[in-house]
């Protein structure tokens, strides 16, 4: 087999100044692209007092205005989109709080470039041409399933498309086809492990050597027991449908030190999640990606919401960002799904017997988090209102997020208030701590 460093595409072999002229390039031309082809960007430009040609040094994109998924919310569906829809090949979304998703789309050119980062991420990860992939991600509209699909085809592997559910059948695909390499949520591939020791199965017999998890944060605990009871090397993965979905960065399987950021497409900054300041490596922060190569929807300076901090590159010419250590706004990630209160309060709202106010308790049962909605009874709800009640939001939070949670109709005004208001999240879950 060849060794690593002589997989290497191009852009992982260039050198730090050869790197630091070719984003420099490329920004100056995805933020005339942004500019010339999407109103919202040409307003924003305007109204912050900049232009394109501002933009001589990779230091003054700090001058340019942030993007948000408000943003891309308000321009529903296609008004971020810099091309014309006959260019499109590819739309999907990520669930929003409105209703509304944030949509996104892809040229041909995008979906090379999508397969071309996710292959690269899957060959940090430790996978090589004639690999089989078991692909436990989503399909969908959600970018997992059909980025990491595609990618690891790109990168000369055996895709085996089992998406997410029926555990005991991906036990068996698992004897039977006997992959490689698996890519999945991390805490989806602790059920997993937990039905093959259900069955009787050695986990660690298996064909599987790497295990390439993300969609939602991972402790290095976590890490250890999928680890030792799989014996496999398990590696981060990070990316968002916004930016273009999994591939934005990778961590590498010599190191397990951090995520790669593939920094020639993907330009990161950390930035102080009140002031907006861009803050210097090293420093905790807000994370947020300008893409300096997509064609059908550019991003500049889009806020991510994780936490974390930018480190030197060690696998890697590029620059790391840390495993993400919390939000900067109220998202629950929660078994791979994005929630906010907001999807919660419209559920509460249309459901006769309780009152508009609720509470989400996260909690950690065993190694999975675990949220219950705790929403208050109207005074005038009978023991049977308030039990339909609590199946009526049970079943509307999986039918329209796609989640299970449990779910406690409380006495009126019990809820714990400060100054009114009822404190919407509290997070009872074991402080996950940080890698040394």
């Amino acid at each position: 087999m060849a060794d690593a460093t002589e997989l290497l595409d191009s852009g992982e072999r260039l050198d730090p100044e050869t790197l630091r002229a070719l984003q420099l390039e490329r920004l100056r031309k995805s933020l005339r692209h942004a500019y010339d082809n999407v109103p919202f960007y040409r307003h924003a430009f305007d109204k912050a007092g900049v232009r394109p040609d501002d933009c001589r040094s990779l230091a003054d994109l700090s001058r340019f205005p942030f993007t948000t998924k408000a943003d891309l919310r308000e321009n529903y569906p296609y008004g971020m989109f810099a091309v014309p829809q006959d260019r499109i090949r590819r739309i999907h979304a990520s669930s929003g709080t409105t209703g509304r998703p944030t949509v996104v789309g892809y040229t041909d050119a995008d979906l090379s470039l999508w397969s071309d980062m996710v292959a690269r991420s899957i060959r940090a990860a430790g996978g090589r041409p004639g690999d089989k992939v078991h692909v436990a991600y989503g399909y969908g509209l959600f970018t997992g399933g059909l980025g990491a699909h595609y990618g690891a085809e790109r990168l000369g592997c055996t895709v085996i498309p089992a998406s997410g559910g029926m555990t005991a059948r991906q036990v068996q695909l698992i004897q039977d086809l006997e992959p490689e390499i698996i890519m999945v949520t991390p805490s989806y591939m602790l059920t997993i492990l937990d039905e093959f020791e259900r069955q009787g199965v050695d986990p660690r017999g298996t064909s599987l050597r790497v295990g390439i998890f993300g969609a939602e944060p991972w402790t290095e605990q976590m890490r250890r027991e999928i680890e030792e009871r799989f014996a496999i090397d398990a590696v981060d993965i990070y990316g968002l449908s916004e930016v273009i979905g999994p591939g934005v960065a990778q961590e590498c399987v010599e190191a397990k030190d951090g995520l790669h950021v593939w920094e020639d497409h993907f330009f990161p900054e950390i930035v102080d999640p009140i002031s907006g300041e861009v803050l210097p490596d090293g420093a905790e922060g807000e994370l947020v990606f300008t893409s300096l190569t997509k064609e059908a929807m550019p991003v500049v300076r889009y806020r991510t919401r994780d936490l974390t901090r930018l480190l030197p590159g060690t696998a890697r010419v590029f620059r790391r960002m840390e495993k993400v250590t919390g939000r900067s706004d109220d998202m629950v990630i929660l078994r791979g799904v994005n929630l906010f209160p907001t999807q919660i309060e419209e559920i509460v709202l249309r459901t006769p017997g309780v009152a508009p106010h609720f509470q989400l308790r996260l909690t950690r049962e065993g190694r999975l988090d675990a949220l219950t909605v705790r929403a208050e009874a109207r005074p005038d709800a009978s023991p049977e209102t308030r039990d339909a009640a609590a199946r009526a939001i049970t079943a509307a939070v999986k039918d329209g997020i796609g989640v299970s949670v449990a779910v406690e109709i409380v006495e009126p005004e019990s809820l714990e208030r400060s100054v009114g208001k009822i404190r919407r999240i509290v997070d009872l879950r074991p402080s996950q701590g940080r890698r040394p």
